[in-house]
């Protein structure tokens, strides 16, 4: 996705100003950047150790803001499936398609003329400095591949996993080795929920076993099952960006791409996935997602597995786990719970289906 930057050289005396008028005028959010020091209250409950050093106060801001730029019918089918994703309650918002200063080359236009407009009337009533208008583009990537530098090799139990940039570390070469550049999609196995998942497939996994990884991300999960000794896996994810990803990560671990099937829908509520999947096929299914979701899985899931198939749960935060074991306790019929266990702040909750 590309993002249009238009920064506005002004003043600081107008930049208030000129942000409440640029939010008057629908778009959402702006990036302000001047030289104003900040002071003892401003820094309070702020993460710092060290202020930047910004030089002294010039007087001069810019004021930012960021548009997509999408053809009317582009726009219409975005308006359309983030209106079906708020209809869903078992959606996690951070996947809904972005809605938020979109606009057609039109209505671009038009904004521009309007921000123009903007700025030459309040030269009435106070000192704007430039008031130009300045244009660049940002790709999500830009902001996304940023944090790969924090990304290193770790392992977890006997597995290592790296980043594909990176070299195996020395006295990890004979550890079983996964590979992962998650792309934009989430999922480098460094989070504790990850690690929790990761531990139960290696106490679990069967030679052969048929995994379903639910909210696939990068697919480090399911490559990890391949790795185990998995016979298939199929993934199911919200997000577009899941679908590449995967391809790239198998390829990177030499696996064939007929070994993980993947699907862009939603389990919950759509019997045509689930019926695409394979109705009491799988041995394991796992899913590392947010604890309001598997509460609503602990009701979906257990057509898909076979008779004692065992359901991976994780992204479930300590104080939340309780929720998570009642929806489990509320299908008793359906499912035994054989363990909980915890890392850092987060929970997992391994079931057993009866």
């Amino acid at each position: 996705m590309v993002w249009r930057k238009f920064t506005i050289h002004t003043t600081t005396e107008a930049e208030d100003i000129l942000s409440a008028n640029l939010a008057d005028l629908g778009l959402d959010g702006v990036q302000i950047e001047d030289k104003i020091p900040l002071s003892e209250d401003d820094t309070k409950g702020m993460f710092i150790d060290i202020l930047p050093d910004i030089g002294p106060d010039d007087g001069k801001a810019d004021v930012s803001f960021y548009v997509e730029v999408l053809s009317p019918e582009d726009k219409q089918d975005r308006i359309e499936k983030a209106k079906k994703y708020m209809e869903d309650p078992s959606v996690d918002a951070s996947y809904m398609p972005n809605t938020s200063n979109v606009y057609t080359p039109a209505e671009l236009k038009q904004l521009l003329q309007d921000v123009e407009e903007m700025i030459a009337e309040m030269r009435n009533y106070c000192e704007v400095g430039e008031g130009t208008i300045e244009t660049s583009e940002t790709e999500d990537k830009d902001w996304i591949n940023n944090w790969k530098t924090f990304f290193h090799p770790f392992t977890v139990g006997d597995i290592l996993i790296k980043p594909t940039w990176e070299e195996i570390p020395e006295g990890d070469e004979d550890k079983l080795l996964i590979e992962i550049d998650p792309g934009t999609a989430f999922g480098t196995g460094m989070h504790e929920t990850t690690q929790l998942c990761i531990r139960q497939l290696q106490k679990y996994m069967k030679e052969g076993d048929e995994v379903a990884d639910i909210g696939t991300g990068s697919g480090i999960l399911g490559i990890t099952a391949l790795k185990l000794g998995a016979g298939h896996i199929y993934g199911t994810d919200l997000d577009e960006e899941a679908v590449p990803a995967v391809r790239d990560n198998l390829k990177a671990n030499n696996l064939p791409e007929d070994s993980f099937d993947m699907v862009v829908g939603n389990v919950i509520g759509d019997e045509k996935v689930k019926s695409d999947m394979g109705l009491g096929k799988y041995d394991i299914v796992v899913a590392n997602i947010l604890a309001p979701v598997i509460v609503l899985l602990t009701g979906e899931v257990a057509p898909l597995l076979k008779k004692d198939g065992l359901f991976i749960t994780s992204g479930i935060l300590n104080e939340r786990e309780q929720e998570v074991v009642e929806a489990f306790k509320s299908h008793s019929d359906i499912w035994e719970i054989l363990e909980i266990n915890h890392q850092g702040e987060w929970t997992n909750v391994t079931a057993r289906k009866k």
